[in-house]
């Protein structure tokens, strides 16, 4: 028995002379039973002991590993052999057949869209409340956290306003589950390149996917961003608003650089959506971190990406899902161009040596399917132990978490997922999840 029970025992008795068994002795001891049982209880799950068959650790993968969890931080991470002696707190969960790793970490999602096959990117932007668009926002949390992405890089709320920042709040607070948030607020869009579109010219739409700006207030724009809750800077060096809808560069080189400047002297990043090779050369020579998508990228852009230390955020299977949508059977029909250029593109990127972040546009498609990019970058050329520290250490690197999540090592946050099978061998694992952890706590135990 425990000191402090112990002394709660003699106050016990104690009062229970004083009172000399009175009316009041019949709540006393049961507030002091209750007390007692819920400190036994925190005493008795202190801390865990993870033992797998293998951990990776953000960078390599061991045998033989014990990890040990005490409060919201991993404490230990190592050789069985070499680890301290339990405790009579310890809980040890053996976790046989199975591979611990980080907590993966999505690096381009939309938490506040679902998929344009259930609602058209036009009707969830124009149609849908934001009330109803932040309550099915809940649910993609959860079962972000369930598939084991405890972080969640989200590219912007698309005509949902500042709708990210009370959702990332909510989590962060423990009133909702849900993945760390590392948010973009509304985005930035040139002045008619964005949508809703397909509308009457006589009017103007009082709502768009994301925010216009121009030359004379972009300044203003992105300091209003960062103001209203923003993690890092979005914008979009290029749309589909060619004469025939084609993609084309929407702002100046000029511009962008201000939009870096901007942003920088407040300490935060400005990554790009790009699928030009002009839109990408753009925004790179501007000084932004990372393109996200990258589409038509040539030899010489990811020659570029990787001289100027500049990331990309393929979204293979953004791409892939919207295609599915417009009829494509990848079983049964001839793969259309798009497909095929997109995994040419990323080819190229890889033997440019351009460094990958873990990220498919989930929303497009369904959330809590995340490892569907994963797999994509397996099947298009990527080592899965390349894929397993994109989504983990990478990850976290990129977007300056490094210190805190993305390693399994002692002093780290204990973001972590536990897995049946290799998935350092076969990515697909990664939907087998048996345990999941976010700051020490269990979230999901199977």
């Amino acid at each position: 028995m425990s000191t402090i029970v112990r002394q709660l025992f003699v106050n016990l008795n104690l009062i229970l002379v004083l009172l000399n068994y009175g009316f009041i002795m019949k709540y006393i001891i049961s507030a002091f039973i209750l007390l007692i049982t819920h400190l036994t209880y925190a005493q008795q799950t202190s801390s865990y002991r993870l033992l797998p068959d293998q951990v990776f650790d953000g960078h390599a993968v061991h045998k033989d590993w014990l990890v040990i969890i005490e409060g919201d931080r991993i404490s230990y991470a190592g050789p069985e052999k070499s680890a301290p002696p339990p405790t009579a707190t310890s809980k040890q969960l053996d976790l046989p057949g199975t591979t611990l790793l980080p907590g993966m970490i999505e690096g381009h999602g939309h938490i506040l869209l679902h998929p344009y096959s259930e609602t058209s990117w036009n009707d969830q932007v124009l149609k849908e409340p934001e009330s109803y668009r932040v309550a099915r926002a809940t649910v993609h949390a959860k079962k972000t956290l369930e598939a084991g992405f405890t972080t969640f890089r989200d590219l912007g709320t698309e005509g949902a306003g500042y709708a990210d920042y009370g959702i990332k709040k909510a989590i962060d607070e423990g009133i909702i589950p849900g993945p760390r948030l590392i948010i973009s607020s509304k985005a930035i869009v040139a002045t008619g390149s964005y949508g809703p579109k397909g509308f009457s010219p006589d009017f103007d739409l009082p709502l768009l996917g994301a925010e216009p700006a121009d030359a004379d207030n972009l300044i203003t724009v992105v300091r209003t961003q960062i103001a209203k809750g923003a993690d890092f800077i979005k914008v979009y060096a290029d749309y589909r608003w060619g004469p025939d809808g084609q993609a084309m560069p929407t702002f100046s080189e000029d511009e962008l650089r201000l939009i870096v400047k901007t942003a920088r002297s407040s300490g935060r990043d400005v990554v790009a959506h790009a699928a030009t090779a002009e839109g990408m050369q753009r925004a790179i020579n501007a000084g932004v971190v990372m393109i996200e998508h990258g589409d038509g990228g040539t030899d010489a852009t990811f020659k570029l990406m990787k001289d100027r230390g500049v990331a990309l955020c393929p979204t293979l299977a953004a791409g892939y899902a919207i295609t599915e949508y417009g009829g494509w059977n990848p079983k049964t029909d001839p793969e259309p161009g798009r497909i095929s250029s997109k995994r040419e593109s990323f080819k190229r990127a890889l033997a440019a040596g351009v460094v990958i972040s873990a990220g498919g546009d989930v929303g497009v498609f369904t959330h809590g399917n995340n490892v569907v990019e994963l797999e994509m970058m397996q099947r298009y050329g990527m080592k899965p132990l390349a894929v397993l520290k994109s989504v983990t250490s990478v990850n976290a690197g990129l977007f300056h978490l490094e210190d805190e999540i993305g390693e399994i090592k002692a002093g780290m946050i204990a973001d972590i997922v536990v897995v049946e099978g290799r998935p350092d061998k076969n990515i697909s694992d990664l939907w087998n999840v048996v345990l999941v952890m976010k700051g020490g706590e269990v979230v999901v135990e199977k």
